[in-house]
């Protein structure tokens, strides 16, 4: 079936389950699909985008210091600080996903390169490099298992909480909203709350039993890396001031993790989505367990994760610069076990949080699990 039909009957009925039997193509077909310069990571590449993303937050950051506190307008310099949060976070979304890559070596050739690149960019951003390294990967191996996958992990009814049935309800979604997309980056590394894990689960402890015993000294490393960051913001602030890291560096930080809870759960949540059980599920059906959305020109900016994230779990090697021309490759042979949404964010993010509300399976395919909020 062709991409192009497939895109518009997803964009039309975005509810249109995609399909959950073996698919007719192997991974290996997939990748034959896809023109092999689009494996190839290329250094210089890799580098002038890092430099770029580094020169615009530069800039901005330099404006924010010399420029924005001479305004002397108040409600022109309130509006002016958030376009600079606004712009600055989105820019330090672009480095976020750089490191994010270096973490599944498709930066460089090179894995000590792509380590120190990671470490730095995901260290100044707060981000436990090694750690969530580690974890994330974990989840690219058993994405969409209700049993071992370890992130956006939807529930099944039996499952729920006793007083959810109370957030089900438009009200309910909004306190939700509320509580999740501000804080659910930082609940996630400090309790890592969906992990199928027992005890106390932390990006940050070399014990926790997401992490094996030679990964223990990396997790030191990642701790290592924040607690210095946070030992030159603590200098920082007491040169200048502490309203002055905040908001300058804080506040951007706290709408990029924001955006960042947003951008990952809209990946992983769709009613056209099915997970699956430990009796069903297979790596290549899950990793297809994923959807494309579209940003707008923040495609650009965050490097395409937003729009060529089915590929990234197909191929995590691929680096971005070739991600879309890899997505239009392997469309045609996905069909309609591609998923694309191209539905306006902010109404998407309502539907989901509305819809997908909990998993359950249905009589005809017990171990295949489908998005509901109808208890």
């Amino acid at each position: 079936m062709g991409s192009s039909s497939s895109d518009d009957k997803a964009h039309k009925k975005p509810f249109r389950r995609v399909p959950v039997d073996k698919p007719p193509f192997t991974l290996n077909q997939l990748k034959k699909a896809i023109p092999p310069h689009c494996f190839h990571r290329s250094i210089l590449t890799s580098f002038s985008y890092l430099l770029h993303d580094l020169f615009i937050s530069s800039l901005l950051l330099l404006l924010a210091i010399y420029f924005i506190p001479s305004i002397s307008f108040t409600p022109l310099r309130i509006t002016v600080w958030l376009l600079y949060w606004s712009l600055q976070a989105s820019f330090l979304g672009g480095l976020w996903v750089i490191a994010h890559e270096c973490g599944h070596h498709a930066f460089s050739d090179y894995s000590i390169i792509d380590d120190i690149v990671g470490f730095v960019l995901h260290s100044f951003l707060m981000v436990p490099y090694f750690s969530f390294k580690y974890s994330h990967r974990q989840h690219h191996s058993n994405i969409a298992s209700l049993d071992d996958d370890v992130a956006f992990v939807p529930k099944p009814k039996s499952k729920l909480l006793r007083f959810a049935k109370y957030f089900n309800n438009p009200i309910g979604t909004v306190l939700i909203l509320l509580y999740y997309i501000p804080f659910g980056w930082c609940l996630y590394l400090l309790f890592s709350v969906t992990t199928p894990y027992s005890g106390f689960i932390c990006h940050f402890d070399p014990f926790s039993p997401i992490f094996s015993s030679c990964q223990r000294i990396y997790v030191l490393v990642s701790d290592a890396g924040i607690l210095s960051v946070c030992f030159l913001l603590y200098h920082l602030a007491t040169c200048f001031s502490v309203s002055s890291v905040m908001i300058i560096y804080a506040g951007p930080l706290f709408i990029l993790n924001a955006a960042f809870v947003v951008v990952t759960y809209l990946h992983h949540t769709h009613p056209a989505l099915p997970h699956y059980d430990s009796d069903e599920w297979d790596w290549l059906r899950g990793s297809l367990s994923t959807v494309d959305r579209d940003y707008g020109v923040l495609n650009k900016v965050l490097h395409n994760i937003t729009d060529t994230h089915v590929v990234h779990h197909l191929f995590t090697t691929i680096p971005h610069y070739h991600a879309v021309e890899a997505t239009h490759a392997i469309k045609p042979l996905l069909g309609d076990y591609y998923r694309y949404d191209g539905t306006p964010i902010l109404s998407a993010l309502w539907r989901e949080f509305r819809h997908c509300f909990f998993v359950q399976p249905e009589y005809s395919r017990p171990g295949v699990y489908w998005f509901t909020n109808k208890l």
